[in-house]
């Protein structure tokens, strides 16, 4: 159990992930809100979130799972193959609905992606591409041990261009 608040108890006890399932639709419509998108171009249209739902659910190359607290879905945590910088490499994201951030939680859920990541796959190089004003997913990135390479322009969603902090973790 993770420890964050320096008292031997977890702010997050009830946090786990599981696969990603049909049911998680509804959830990926939830999520899909202005506040939730803003530092990457914005809401996606419904057939975008449609298009996301089945690429979740069938691309052999993504690996998404929902963020349950108790019973309630909160969020997505995830990780799925790529090609960058010449290099084939796996990039991870997470999303928390506003309700449940800042309590720790995507940390959590994270320190327990990686570990999955780092058992299915063995040396695996992983990174994650948070915009530059995303204060708390930069942060998350530090606490978990990624290093920093720098800022560079990311291409989300596809013919849109951010800038994002390129973080690196070897596993």
């Amino acid at each position: 159990m993770e420890n964050n608040s320096g008292n031997g108890l977890s702010l997050v006890p009830d946090v786990t992930i599981r696969p990603w399932s049909e049911e998680d639709f509804q959830l990926l419509k939830r999520m899909n809100t202005e506040q939730m998108w803003a530092s990457l171009g914005g809401p996606e249209t419904d057939d975008g979130v449609t298009a996301r739902h089945q690429r979740y659910l069938h691309d052999r190359k993504v690996h998404m799972f929902a963020i349950k607290f108790g019973t309630e879905s909160i969020g997505s945590v995830g990780y799925w193959e790529r090609r960058w910088k010449d290099s084939d490499v796996y990039e991870t994201g997470w999303k928390v609905v506003p309700e449940f951030q800042g309590r720790g939680i995507a940390t959590r859920v994270m320190s327990i992606l990686l570990n999955i990541l780092q058992y299915e796959v063995q040396h695996a190089t992983v990174y994650a591409f948070p915009s530059t004003d995303n204060l708390a997913s930069n942060a998350i990135c530090r606490k978990l041990g990624f290093s920093l390479v720098g800022e560079t322009d990311f291409e989300f969603p596809k013919g849109k261009w951010i800038k994002s902090n390129e973080w690196c973790l070897h596993l």
